[in-house]
């Protein structure tokens, strides 16, 4: 096993983690392929969502998970194979997304299935996606007490 290169995998997955729910969009595209694919488990829409291209990921995620979202990505536990420049991942998930606009609550896991591509000496993401495990929503308005003491 290439230590090395697995650890530089592990790195490149948090910062994809960092980068979104710190909004660092342009940081974000740096993790990627030009020609990566996205295929997300998205129970709220009813269907996989399909995202194809760098640029497609991360204007979806600029505009979807935006400003006025926060959110909360935890990535760990992966089972991560090198074959020389490829190697697959797979990680377990534990994410939140408070939308303060709905007063809405969206938590999960789920299992992140990856791909990554080794260009120019640095590991890239060259396929990712998740299946969920599960997902439930849940009104702020049942936690009357609950106060956000800081958000960013």
């Amino acid at each position: 096993m290439d230590l090395v290169a697995l650890e530089e995998i592990r790195r490149l997955k948090y910062r994809y983690l960092r980068c979104v729910d710190l909004k660092l969009w342009d940081e974000f595209a740096e993790v990627f392929v030009e020609d990566a694919v996205a295929e997300y488990d998205t129970p709220v829409l009813g269907k996989t969502l399909r995202l194809e291209g760098r640029d497609a990921i991360v204007q979806y995620m600029r505009e979807n998970l935006d400003e006025t979202k926060i959110s909360a990505h935890a990535a760990g536990a992966p089972e991560i194979d090198i074959d020389g420049d490829r190697a697959s991942g797979v990680w377990s998930l534990d994410d939140s997304i408070i939308i303060p606009a709905h007063n809405l609550l969206i938590r999960g896991a789920a299992f992140y299935y990856d791909t990554y591509r080794r260009e120019d000496g640095r590991w890239l993401v060259e396929k990712t996606g998740h299946r969920r495990t599960y997902e439930y929503m849940v009104s702020l308005d049942d936690a009357p007490s609950l106060k956000f003491t800081t958000s960013h």
